[in-house]
């Protein structure tokens, strides 16, 4: 009878153990098959010549010489000129993408009676496609039946002049993504002491100051990882430049992703391997960046 009970529970012990693979087994081999392979073969391919149709050959680091160093080639200018266009693109977009729902959140936090249908409004719109976005803003931007144009009684194109161009792609890109930074904060600033916000209050603190030196530093962590997270979304962006402005005026928003994906699957010789030693050296940029600000942040702790 021992020996019956000890078999027994060396099967459920078995069973258990089984249990987290059959859980963890299928997001893994997801994982596998279309994140890590790809990731792994697509930097192989940045040290090949390669056209997508034959087998490639291996040119060790040519590819990363001529997008870097060589200023005579297309492709230099090509990357030099996306990458400092999502440099900008990063630097106008992500302030607003974390100031906006931090202020919006800390405004709703104080209506609790409208919070909810607020916070669904704000969030409905990162539920749509890219695609549905770009056509409802290229309807409300255009300059021969927009009613942006004819509400504030302008004939401007304001997708095709800068700085114009700039700020339609940050309000945009704001509108549509502001909803899921904004959850975040809520459910922060909704743990944030209370005793903390009435001893501030009673101290005669106003409500910028208790925004500033209570609920910024209580929910710094959730900023810290919405500041990161936003970063390396924005510096992915490819298709508002694509669908909203194409790119121009003068290729002055086209980023960089745009250039990976034409010199990779564009019109013409395809050039992977070109295109992958783009992908990977704004791989590398988006990881010192991200990097930086853990550490700067981490250091104002």
């Amino acid at each position: 009878m021992m020996e019956k009970t000890q078999f027994n529970e060396q099967n459920k012990k078995k069973n258990f153990n089984l249990l987290p693979a059959v859980f963890v087994g299928p997001h893994l081999l997801i994982f596998l098959v279309f994140t890590l392979i790809p990731f792994i073969y697509g930097i192989y391919i940045s040290f090949t010549d390669w056209d997508l149709f034959t087998d490639p050959v291996f040119v060790g680091l040519e590819n990363f010489k001529t997008i870097l160093f060589n200023q005579d080639s297309s492709f230099y200018k090509q990357f030099w000129n996306g990458l400092q266009n999502t440099f900008f693109f990063v630097l106008i977009t992500v302030p607003f993408c974390i100031m906006v729902p931090l202020v919006l959140a800390t405004m709703l936090a104080t209506r609790p009676k409208l919070h909810r249908l607020f916070q669904a409004i704000f969030y409905v719109p990162s539920l749509f496609a890219i695609s549905a976005v770009m056509i409802i803003w290229q309807f409300l931007l255009s300059v021969s039946y927009g009613p942006i144009n004819s509400l504030f009684g302008l004939e401007l194109n304001l997708l095709s002049n800068q700085p114009w161009a700039w700020i339609s792609l940050v309000i945009v890109t704001v509108w549509w993504t502001i909803g899921g930074n904004l959850v975040i904060y809520q459910a922060a600033i909704g743990g944030v002491s209370g005793d903390m916000l009435e001893a501030a209050e009673l101290d005669g603190a106003n409500a910028f100051q208790k925004l500033t030196k209570v609920v910024i530093p209580s929910i710094r962590f959730q900023i810290l990882y919405t500041t990161i997270m936003t970063t390396i979304a924005q510096f992915n962006v490819y298709g508002q430049p694509l669908m909203l402005t194409g790119g121009g005026p003068n290729r002055s928003t086209q980023v960089l992703i745009m250039n990976i994906q034409q010199n990779a699957f564009g019109s013409g010789m395809a050039r992977a391997g070109i295109a992958s030693a783009m992908a990977v050296m704004l791989g590398v940029c988006i990881m010192v960046v991200s990097i930086f600000q853990f550490v700067l942040m981490k250091k104002q702790d």
